[in-house]
């Protein structure tokens, strides 16, 4: 009887229950589960895809969060993400900045930029020279005895000042991307999350940075500006194979150029060529235009030249009238080597030939210029003569096998030949194996290779800018040569700078510094011989 009560009570509390719940509920039919067969359509319509507050995808936030962060990280960056350091003599300001392809460049105002190919990550190391400390170049120049420390001076400042950038990146992009986050999301925890990943993302470019980096870069730099007319700065061979194997060499020496250039106020430094090495000119497809004297003339003078090679076509359509386009030879500075091209005529060649200090190559001939042994043989085709039909490859390949025949016999007798010319580098590939570099032409771009049987194939652009004929479309072509450096006793290549000029109106230049293979550091010297 004592539980009578409480049975009663939960009774009453049942009943309240079930009146506190709505008419409509209680006496709603209760609803029968559907099979998914039974509505195929159910889940076509999102009801919240009608809700202007309802949220977006998670894709969509993550694609906006992304894009929110990089761009707060690139603002970051330009605005507060560079240092300003000593290095050596001079004061100078580094940054880091968004780049698709990665490197180093160096800017020296007013001289122009050297580019090197540090690294391959979406940021790029800038270096802003502002300006030479006066007492500290000063010091340098009463006391010569201090460059020699000044290679760990050098390296020193450069630490402090990759650091103190890492550092102030870091603070730069977390800052940049939370300010922009909180900017557009309002919320802290979204423009914290922005900060996050901003910070994750400068951290594996880093690694990137660190996983890619090429300290061996400096051996092949990309000059412009008033830079490129100053080999002092570019060095010659021989100090490029044996001192510029590590980073903080070069860059001690880079700093000991730039202090030089900046003391030279009017004039650039004179170079002093390496005694051992040897500079040839190749240039190539001038086609008339009479711009490409002053180029080679101005080369010649600043590199301190000592042959000239061209590998034909002068000449546009090889008229006799055109003979007179070819008078300035013989005031170039040094002697002149040519090998006839497919727009050259025999004419031409015969006028060519009787120039003071200028060389013709044909029929395999073997010559004697500035200590090199050259061969060559003139194209067999006159392309601009329609009367007769183009002969096409097979003529090539007849005029490159005559070529080295004559390169094989020369060797017999003891004195192989050091250079093998051609206009089309078809017939030169048939020396492969005879001679260790062959030049050509012909097709209006450069291009360096190594063939199968060890010889070295080096086609260069053309030094006319492609003629007249390069502005029928309204876009001039770029002016390219090329400088060897030969060893004097070996007759070996052992660097080469590529150069390239503004076309007609233009006013750009750029070197380039490249090694062979087997003169980088560390690499096994190659025989003699090919």
């Amino acid at each position: 009887m004592a539980r009578e009560p409480l049975r009663l009570l939960r009774a009453t509390a049942q009943r309240a229950r079930t009146a506190a719940v709505s008419p409509i509920r209680r006496f709603r039919r209760p609803s029968r589960p559907r099979s998914p067969a039974a509505s195929p359509k159910a889940t076509a319509f999102d009801p919240s895809a009608l809700d202007p507050t309802a949220r977006p995808r998670p894709l969509v936030r993550a694609a906006g969060l992304a894009a929110v962060t990089v761009l707060g990280a690139w603002i970051g960056l330009l605005v507060v993400g560079s240092v300003h350091i000593s290095v050596g003599p001079m004061d100078t300001r580094m940054a880091l900045r968004p780049s698709l392809t990665g490197g180093t460049k160096i800017n020296v105002a007013p001289l122009g930029s050297l580019e090197l190919n540090s690294h391959h990550a979406p940021l790029r190391l800038d270096v802003d020279v502002d300006r030479l400390d006066p007492i500290r170049s000063q010091a340098l120049v009463d006391h010569p005895e201090r460059l020699s420390g000044l290679q760990d001076e050098v390296a020193t400042d450069v630490t402090r000042g990759t650091l103190g950038l890492a550092f102030r990146s870091c603070v730069a992009v977390v800052f940049g991307a939370t300010a922009l986050g909180l900017a557009v999301y309002g919320r802290p925890r979204r423009a914290l999350a922005a900060g996050g990943l901003a910070l994750t993302l400068l951290t594996a470019s880093g690694g990137a940075v660190y996983a890619t980096w090429n300290p061996n870069s400096v051996l092949e730099p990309r000059y412009s500006g008033l830079l490129s007319s100053a080999p002092s700065v570019v060095g010659n061979a021989r100090s490029i194979v044996s001192d510029f194997d590590v980073y903080q060499r070069e860059l001690a020496r880079l700093v000991t150029n730039v202090t030089q250039l900046y003391e030279a106020t009017s004039t650039l430094p004179a170079y002093q060529p390496d005694p051992t090495t040897m500079r040839v000119l190749h240039i190539s497809d001038v086609h008339l235009n009479p711009a490409a004297w002053h180029i080679v003339e101005s080369l010649v003078r600043q590199y301190k030249v000592s042959v000239i090679i061209d590998t034909g076509d002068t000449m546009d359509h090889g008229t006799a009238a055109e003979n007179g386009f070819l008078d300035p030879v013989s005031d170039l500075g040094a002697p002149y080597v040519w090998v006839r091209g497919n727009h050259d005529s025999a004419s031409t060649q015969r006028y060519l030939a009787r120039r003071k200090g200028a060389h013709v190559v044909d029929h395999g001939e073997v010559i004697n210029v500035a200590g090199l042994r050259i061969a060559g043989i003139g194209d067999p085709q006159f392309t601009p003569d329609r009367s007769s039909a183009a002969a096409g490859d097979a003529a090539e390949h007849s005029a490159g096998r005559r070529l080295a025949e004559a390169i094989r016999d020369r060797k017999a007798t003891g004195a192989p030949v050091d250079i093998a010319l051609a206009h089309n580098p078809i017939a030169a590939r048939e020396t492969d194996g005879t001679v260790p570099l062959a030049l050509t032409g012909h097709v209006h771009h450069r291009r360096t290779e190594v063939l199968p049987g060890g010889t070295r194939l080096m086609t260069e652009g053309s030094t006319g800018g492609s003629g007249l004929r390069a502005v029928d479309d309204g876009t001039p072509d770029t002016v390219q040569a090329s400088v060897l450096y030969l060893d004097r006793d070996t007759r070996r290549l052992q660097a080469w700078d590529e150069i390239d000029l503004g076309g007609l109106g233009l006013a750009k230049a750029e070197v380039s510094r490249h090694l062979p293979a087997e003169n980088r550091p560390g690499a096994t010297p190659s025989p003699t011989t090919p």
